[in-house]
């Protein structure tokens, strides 16, 4: 007896997604201090965005976009989401799915230091807590290196030399092709790279918080980069949403969107910083860019500083912020014209670290 199956009505199955051919014609890549890390200038973060709190065909078409373009860094930390872990997995699933075939041309990074799991072992810079976190990071990323291992925050209990150390560990294990620090003050920063050199390996890099409304950088730690060899790779460069179009155009009392970011306050949105971040505007209008694209190719007018991370809800709003890559250059006048508005706005959150 012979039956007959519907061939044709079986749905077609997923096809392996390929990235665009022309993916490297439009980014800039820039060097890492005297390093051969070579980042995007802009990179992506995978900080708020890419949690359980966001769709999965949303995240990948994002991700999908942004290599398309020429990211080839995505960043993350043991503890981004929400809720803690959920970005590397979900990241860990594209890997398996989409980006596998490209993971030579990818420079994925995670970081350890703030708060992981409960406990007394769950956060800061101990061995214990460094290692076994990149050892999950890997298992949840579905990769068995990444290229950056950070330590994310300063430990002023643990001493610097068990924290660099456990950074050692990481590259000598084959775990972490490079390795830097987090939100450590220019001293400590001094101090991680001379233990660091002394163990034999390079930390190469530095993440700090920077941008138009909070330059505590510009007081040593960019110097003390420069003179180590290092390079910088600057996150909150929007000021965590602050530092966009639609900031400039509202008043204070309309807006509700920092209550809704746990790391944006409310009442950081005064009169007086929305005046700040008018004038900055006024002069991106001159410049005939957004504020968004103002304030990354800002951060950028450093070369110590190679990258710097955005994050991106939607295709739209990545394209609109790759646009600052059409114009890096600041004149003289504009530069002097920025200093007028670019002064602290009370928003740094990790100072708790980098104030150690």
């Amino acid at each position: 007896m012979s039956i007959d199956f519907d061939y044709k009505g079986v749905p077609h199955t997923l096809d392996p997604w390929r990235a665009s051919d022309d993916r490297y014609d439009s980014m800039v890549y820039r060097r890492v201090g005297k390093s051969g890390l070579l980042l995007p200038a802009i990179s992506l973060g995978l900080w708020y965005n890419f949690g359980d709190n966001r769709p999965f065909d949303v995240q990948r078409e994002v991700l999908r976009h942004a290599f398309d373009k020429g990211i080839t860094h995505f960043d993350l930390a043991n503890n981004y989401g929400p809720p803690y872990g959920s970005a590397e997995e979900n990241f860990g699933r594209m890997m398996r799915t989409d980006f596998r075939p490209y993971r030579h041309e990818l420079i994925l990074s995670t970081k350890a230091g703030w708060d992981m799991w409960p406990g007394p072992q769950g956060q800061l810079g101990s061995r214990n807590y460094l290692l076994s976190s990149l050892d999950d990071s890997l298992g949840r990323l579905s990769i068995d290196y990444v290229d950056i291992f950070y330590s994310h925050r300063f430990d002023p209990v643990t001493p610097l030399e068990e924290t660099v150390g456990a950074l050692a560990t990481a590259v000598r294990s084959g775990k972490a092709r490079y390795v830097g620090i987090s939100s450590y003050s220019a001293e400590h920063t001094a101090e991680a790279k001379a233990i660091a050199d002394a163990a034999g390996i390079s930390l190469v890099i530095h993440q700090p918080s920077y941008n138009l409304l909070n330059r505590w950088v510009e007081s040593g730690l960019t110097d003390v980069l420069r003179s180590a060899g290092m390079g910088a790779i600057a996150f909150t460069a929007l000021a965590q949403g602050l530092l966009t179009n639609r900031y400039a155009t509202e008043d204070a009392a309309n807006i509700d969107r920092a209550t809704s970011r746990p790391t944006l306050r409310a009442t950081t949105v005064t009169e007086e910083v929305l005046a700040k971040i008018r004038g900055l505007k006024t002069i991106a209008d001159e410049r005939e860019q957004s504020l968004a694209q103002m304030a990354l190719a800002w951060v950028l007018r450093d070369p110590v500083v190679a990258s710097t991370l955005i994050g991106a809800s939607s295709v739209a709003q990545l394209d609109e912020n790759l646009g600052a890559l059409d114009n890096l250059d600041f004149s003289e006048a504009e530069l002097t014209a920025i200093e007028g508005y670019a002064t602290d706005a009370g928003i740094d959150i990790w100072r708790s670290s980098s104030d150690l």
